[in-house]
């Protein structure tokens, strides 16, 4: 441990609460150099919905790799550009009825997002941006703009501009953000700059597992479409499938403008991010937008792979709304068995969770997991809510083991809590 003492920079984090080496890592396992196994329950904040080293994702990797395939090509063609794509217009967006095209960014989520708000505002001329309260959209200065986490805020040691926030849906009892949102649009005097696009995840992940209603969804398309208002949707922890279907927003029925999208897209874990946008949207000169790492062709073989072995049929959705099930039996069951501390199953699919009483007793809750063998993390203003993010390809046994870990973990502090009430 000491080299990262020594040499790694204190801004990280998930080592600070998992504080061990891992050396392998397979499903929803990870292990350390001396055997110590743990179920992971964090699965890279969602970008390895398919497990650790999938075993097809690996052999069309290495296949690939092996046949001295182009490993990086900045934005140049190549097969396996072309296979990715041909699989997303023939398993995704076709099936889905949605025309979209592909723009290749930097490797991570906020460089999809800082794309997209580039672009909405390149093509309405406008600058503003409308976001929401507990958003979280990347911590590069305009998707940060966009994140109300004060924490990250904090980090930017410059003004954050641009943004006009307004309440997320059940932000507060008696807030409705979006009534707010139309009576600002509609009043000369309200001082609110038209937005260039709206950004919203419909699913908040690191705001701690906030769902928004498909009505909700719904009543916001619609103010945008009627002011002429882009609409991007974040996907970027929230699709792949995460939520139930592949992209969040599917149970809503709307069809957004733009989506980003990036963490499980890549299929392996390999860095990868898009955003998927309407063909009439793309008013984009050549190399306006780029990036050095905009063509990672590691990332495009093991996304194809992934799409055409999980996304060809039904059955994918089916096994992520079984687990769903599964963990959502047990969240229920210690919200009756422990009322002073819990208050709320929170999230939809496999991005679920539990919101404690307070932060201290969701870290309490995590910290006992990992001692009993679990990678799991909290999510929320407070870090309060405990986050179930295991892959989505793990099995009934594999998630009953973690959940019977998070149940041990409860009783744990349970008992705790009535032996200092005593």
């Amino acid at each position: 441990m000491d080299i990262f003492k020594k040499q790694e920079s204190n801004v990280r984090s998930y080592s600070n609460s998992f504080p061990v080496v891992f050396q392998s890592a397979k499903g929803c396992w990870l292990e350390t150099g001396e055997g110590k196994r743990y179920l992971d329950f964090l699965a890279g904040a969602g970008s390895l919905n398919y497990g650790h080293n999938n075993p097809q994702l690996k052999e069309a990797l290495v296949d690939y790799i092996s046949q001295d395939g182009i490993t990086h090509g900045l934005d140049m063609h190549s097969e396996a550009k072309a296979n990715f794509l041909t699989a997303l217009t023939n398993h995704i967006l076709k099936p889905r009825e949605l025309d979209y095209k592909v723009q290749f960014t930097g490797p991570t989520g906020t460089n999809a997002v800082e794309a997209a708000l580039k672009l909405a505002r390149k093509v309405t001329g406008r600058t503003n941006i409308v976001a929401f309260t507990n958003g979280f959209h990347g911590c590069t200065a305009g998707a940060l703009a966009a994140t109300g986490n004060k924490h990250h805020r904090g980090g930017a040691g410059t003004p954050l501009n641009g943004i006009t926030r307004i309440p997320y849906e059940n932000y507060a009892d008696g807030v409705d953000g979006l009534v707010f949102f139309e009576t600002m649009l509609n009043d000369n005097s309200a001082g609110m700059d038209k937005p260039a696009a709206v950004l919203v995840e419909t699913v908040q992940g690191e705001g701690g597992l906030n769902v928004a209603s498909n009505e909700w969804l719904q009543k916001l398309s619609k103010i945008c479409r009627q002011n002429d208002i882009l609409l991007i949707v974040d996907d970027i922890q929230a699709g792949c499938g995460r939520t139930g279907t592949f992209f969040s927003f599917e149970p809503s029925g709307i069809v957004p403008d733009m989506v980003t999208l990036s963490k499980s897209i890549g299929g392996y874990g390999l860095p990868m991010a898009i955003v998927l946008l309407k063909p009439e949207l793309d008013k984009w000169q050549p190399g306006e937008h780029n990036g050095t790492f905009r063509g990672n062709n590691h990332a495009f073989v093991t996304a194809a792979k992934a799409i055409e072995i999980y996304w060809s049929t039904p059955l994918f959705e089916q096994h992520i709304s079984e687990r769903s099930q599964q963990v959502s039996q047990v969240i229920n069951k210690v919200l009756h068995r422990f009322p002073s501390l819990f208050s709320q199953s929170k999230g939809r699919g496999l991005m679920i969770g539990i919101e404690c009483s307070n932060g201290e007793i969701a870290t309490q809750i995590a910290r006992r997991c990992f001692e009993r063998g679990m990678i799991i993390e909290t999510a929320g203003p407070n870090d309060e809510v405990v986050k179930f993010f295991c892959p989505l390809t793990i099995t009934e046994t594999e998630l009953e083991n973690g959940l019977n870990i998070f149940e041990a973990a409860v009783e744990d502090i349970a008992q705790q809590t009535i032996k200092k009430a005593s």
